[in-house]
């Protein structure tokens, strides 16, 4: 049932802001690690013989061998960049099952968030690097695949308000994403990586503390039935739903993957291509990460105002049409990065309000695709299988991250124009295929042939 007005804040259940705030400070300690992590390995862990002080280093280093892996510094770091990013976004699956059906998705968050903050300040040690990164992908796992599926369990079946709930949780997302670099990059430079990642640690910290003083504003999760007889068959339209959500996830594939090599090869290339200098000042790199998070803050109002009054004269884009045009908004932007050489000066590097702007640009296509693809996924999962359908859905990132590992060893050896060029290309071709099936799509989920597509703007098409 949804909340009654007492317990809202802004026209929505308090419990969302416990969520949002949460995820917030999730994103601070994640992205302050993803806006490091290539550039510490490459430039200081695994440089010389540092890295043999690592616990666990040579069967670590046999392991990535066995699969092919380019021994250097780039080849290892980015490997093993692509590997902690796809143990990020795989765990959700299983922590969202455990959620589901072993714990409650409150003990499942409290547990991931206690994890992940035992693992940022392990990374303040050389020694514990790689446990570090088992104790974050744990942690992520059993957090992540538990605060998004509450946000559902917040709002009654056909609730208006639940597709602006997950536009606000995005929004709580890439603010993190904009405070985390600026902070974690700048004590770095100032007082060197384990501090960056320090920053990260309490973050994480802060934000158990947040979960645990709001979640009495979460619903309680309804008590498992143990059934003596086979589980309740899915519906048809529960059916088709999945089937057609198992339809879409290529998409989402296609489009993380793309994305995917902004959180990895980018900050490399940026340090080799890109002249970082304004007026004297050596700008961080990590702190071109922080403008996908401020840039979001900008396309999200934008983009709303924009579906709404398209919403008033009945012309609204349907939920895949959006997220199609997210994919296309990506692919044209990641063909800036081509075009890097076209603007070079005579020092052979690109300006930097190119990048500048290619973070713009790629974030309307984010804000455009990824809360659009999750509100689907989680309207048309079954309830007792929300958790688990949702960490299905984070698989797409999962695999796009397991290709940037690949990716990034296939960057050593072709130019970055061409790099960059077939990533485009492959946002862009699923971009273009789902405008083709769409509406064809979703008239066989909804399983009314006859019936148009709502304009409505609240309802998950």
């Amino acid at each position: 049932m949804p909340e009654t007005n007492a317990n809202e804040r802004f026209g929505q259940p308090k419990g969302l802001w416990t969520l949002a705030g949460t995820e917030f400070w999730d994103r601070v300690s994640f992205h302050g690690m993803v806006s490091m992590l290539v550039l510490y390995m490459t430039g200081d862990l695994l440089v010389g013989a540092r890295s043999e002080q690592i616990v666990g280093f040579a069967a670590y280093r046999s392991f990535l061998q066995s699969i092919g892996v380019t021994m250097t510094p780039t080849g290892i770091a980015t490997q093993t960049f692509g590997l902690y990013f796809a143990g990020v976004t795989f765990l959700p699956l299983v922590g969202g099952w455990l959620g589901d059906k072993v714990v409650t998705r409150r003990t499942a968050v409290a547990t991931g968030a206690m994890s992940m903050t035992a693992g940022h300040f392990c990374m303040a040690f050389d020694a514990t690097f790689l446990l570090a990164l088992v104790l974050l992908v744990t942690g992520a796992g059993l957090l992540r695949g538990n605060l998004t599926p509450q946000i559902r369990a917040l709002y009654a079946e056909g609730d208006r308000r639940l597709a602006d709930a997950f536009q606000a949780y995005s929004f709580a997302i890439n603010i993190g994403a904009f405070v985390a670099p600026i902070a974690s990059g700048a004590v770095a430079k100032a007082y060197g990586w384990h501090a960056g990642f320090a920053v990260a640690g309490f973050g994480m910290l802060a934000g158990l503390v947040w979960y645990l003083a709001g979640s009495r504003h979460l619903p309680v999760q309804p008590p498992r039935v143990r059934h003596a007889g086979p589980a309740r068959a899915f519906t048809p339209r529960e059916r088709r739903g999945l089937i057609g959500l198992a339809l879409v996830w290529p998409v989402s594939l296609a489009f993380w993957t793309s994305q995917a090599q902004i959180w990895n090869v980018y900050s490399l290339w940026v340090r080799d291509h890109i002249r970082m200098e304004v007026g004297g000042f050596a700008v961080p790199i990590p702190w071109l990460q922080s403008l996908d998070g401020l840039a979001p803050a900008v396309a999200a109002p934008i983009l709303i105002l924009l579906w709404r009054s398209q919403a008033r004269r009945g012309a609204e884009p349907t939920t895949l049409t959006k997220a199609a045009t997210g994919c296309l908004i990506m692919a044209g932007s990641t063909l800036m990065l081509a075009a890097e050489p076209a603007f070079a000066g005579s020092d052979d590097r690109g300006p930097l309000w190119l990048v500048v702007l290619f973070h713009v640009v790629s974030n309307f296509g984010a804000i455009s695709f990824a809360p659009v693809i999750r509100s689907f996924f989680a309207e048309h999962a079954p309830e007792q299988w929300r958790g688990t359908v949702i960490g299905l859905e984070s698989l797409s990132v999962t695999g796009a991250s397991l290709l940037s590992g690949v990716m990034g060893g296939w960057y050593q050896s072709v130019s970055p124009p061409l790099f960059w060029a077939v990533s485009a290309s492959i946002s862009g071709s699923a971009g273009i295929v789902l405008l083709l099936v769409r509406h064809r799509l979703v008239r066989w989920i909804e399983g009314n042939d006859a019936s148009p597509i709502s304009p409505d703007p609240n309802t998950l098409q």
